[in-house]
C-alpha cells in the first residue's frame, strides 16, 4: 500500500476545501431539482427536513387553461437570518416577478442569494401560467432557513405542502353579459405602486367581502363588505403607507372563496 506523502495529503485537503467552498457558494446563489418533484431537499443545509421551518405556497386554487396567476412562497421558523427556495411545477410555466430575489434555471425557480426576513417571514413572489389542457397540476417548493454564519451546520429546511391547482376550460360569457361563474381576477397592474385594480365576478347576488392581508396574516384593508348584485365588479386598492411585499387579496361571497397574491414594489 502506498502512503500519500505530506504534500499529496496537503494538496488533497486544499482540493477538498475548494470543492466544499464552491458547493456552498453555488448553493447560496440558488440551486434547483431539490423539491419533492425531483429531489431530496436542501440537504446542504441539514440531512433531513424539519418541522421547525414552515414553508407554504399561497395563491389561486383554480385557473383556466393558459391563465397566469401570482403565487408566493412564505418561509418562517428556524434561524431565519436569511432564507432561500426552489420552486417547480408538474406542468405549465413558472416565471419571474421583478424584485423578488428569484432566478430561473431551466424550468424551475430558485433564489439569487439569501433573502432577509420582514415581519418574521421571507416571501418570494412568482407567476405561474397554467397549461393549455384542463386537469390538475401541482406546484412544489422547499425553503431553507439559514443563520448566515457560513457554516451550514446551524441551518434548517423543509418542504412546502404541495399546492394543487385545478385547471378548467375557458368559459364563454352568455349574451346577457353576466358570466355564470364566481371568479377573482389577477389585479392589474401587478406588480404595482401604489394603486392597482381588482376585478371579480359574482354569478348571483351575495353578501361579499373583499379583504387584503399582509404576509403576516394581518388584515390591512377591507375593500368591500356589502350585498352586491350578480355581475362584474371592480375595486381599487391604494397601498399608500404600506411596505413593499406580497399581499394576499381574499374574496368571499356566499359559500365561494378565492385568493390572489399581489406584489407591491416601492
Amino acid at each position: 500500500m502506498t502512503i500519500p506523502t505530506a504534500p499529496a495529503r496537503t494538496a488533497g485537503l486544499v482540493i477538498s476545501l475548494a470543492v466544499s467552498f464552491l458547493m456552498l457558494t453555488a448553493f447560496s446563489g440558488g440551486i434547483v431539482t431539490r423539491t419533492q418533484k425531483n429531489g431530496t431537499g436542501c440537504i446542504c443545509h441539514g440531512s433531513a427536513a424539519t418541522g421547525v421551518v414552515n414553508v407554504a405556497i399561497l395563491g389561486p386554487e383554480a385557473l383556466t387553461v393558459g391563465q397566469t396567476g401570482i403565487y408566493t412562497v412564505v418561509i418562517s421558523g428556524g434561524p431565519l437570518s436569511g432564507a432561500g427556495t426552489n420552486i417547480a411545477a408538474s406542468s405549465g410555466a413558472l416565471d419571474l416577478i421583478t424584485g423578488q430575489g428569484l432566478q430561473k434555471l431551466g424550468d424551475e425557480l430558485t433564489h439569487t442569494g439569501p433573502k432577509v426576513p420582514q415581519q418574521g417571514s421571507v416571501t418570494f413572489g412568482f407567476s405561474y401560467t397554467a397549461p393549455l389542457s384542463p386537469g390538475t397540476v401541482t406546484l412544489y417548493a422547499n425553503g431553507n432557513s439559514v443563520d448566515l454564519s457560513g457554516d451550514p451546520s446551524g441551518d434548517e429546511w423543509n418542504f412546502a405542502l404541495n399546492r394543487s391547482i385545478t385547471v378548467s376550460p375557458a368559459t364563454s360569457v352568455p349574451g346577457d353579459g353576466v358570466p355564470p361563474y364566481f371568479a377573482l381576477e389577477q389585479n392589474f397592474p401587478n406588480p404595482f405602486n401604489p394603486t392597482t385594480t381588482i376585478e371579480f365576478t359574482l354569478p348571483e347576488n351575495a353578501f361579499t367581502r373583499l379583504d387584503v392581508f399582509a404576509p403576516s396574516g394581518e388584515r390591512v384593508r377591507t375593500l368591500v363588505a356589502a350585498e352586491l348584485p350578480a355581475g362584474v365588479h371592480r375595486r381599487q386598492f391604494d397601498a399608500s403607507g404600506l411596505a413593499s411585499g406580497v399581499y394576499i387579496c381574499r374574496l368571499a361571497a356566499g359559500t365561494s372563496r378565492a385568493t390572489r397574491a399581489m406584489v407591491l414594489v416601492r
